[in-house]
């Protein structure tokens, strides 16, 4: 059964590692982000709470985030495994996180960080072109991963679930590196 964490900073290819193992292995890519947009599209109790933080332009809560990742893990198709995607970023989700595995009978989860160095994310978040990448923003958003998800690194290889990658390579040599540690 597979269950795996993505890690890495932002610009890192989790999320296109994430689509591409999940349907190598036919299970869901949970992506924090996406929950709460379809949450919202959807309109669930959950989705309208969340809009109302969203559209204020404000930070959605941990709990409510938490309560969303707890609603999808416990979904049909989430029994047979997962990756997920943008979450835990910080240490207290993390535990939560574990509890609630424990809970659900979904522990044994692996977590996998794409280790990618500062200057490559810059230039690779830069070419993608979007007017919120500015070398600006993308700076701030890593002292931002740096501060609060890196923690997690540790806090995973404390409890002997870490495997790193390295994500500097191209999108198939990763693909197939992941491949190589998950399945060991």
């Amino acid at each position: 059964m597979t269950r795996l964490i993505f890690l890495g900073p932002p610009g890192a290819g989790k999320g296109t590692q994430a689509q591409t193992l999940a349907e190598f292995w036919n299970i869901p890519h949970i992506s924090t982000g996406e929950i709460l947009r379809q949450a919202m599209i959807e309109q669930t109790p959950l989705g309208i709470r969340a809009a109302s933080y969203v559209d204020s332009g404000e930070l959605v809560p941990d709990q409510l985030v938490q309560d969303l990742v707890q609603e999808r893990l416990n979904q049909p198709d989430a029994k047979s495994g997962w990756i997920l995607d943008g979450f835990p970023r910080k240490v207290t989700q993390a535990i939560f996180l574990g509890e609630l595995l424990d809970q659900i009978s979904q522990g044994d989860e692996r977590v996998v960080n794409l280790d990618v160095p500062d200057e490559v994310v810059i230039a690779r978040l830069l070419g993608r072109g979007r007017k919120d990448d500015s070398e600006e923003v993308i700076c701030r958003r890593l002292e931002v991963y740096r501060a609060e998800t890196a923690p997690l690194i540790d806090y995973y290889g404390d409890r002997q679930k870490l495997l790193t990658v390295n994500g500097n390579q191209s999108q198939e040599e990763v693909t197939n590196a992941l491949k190589q540690v998950i399945s060991a």
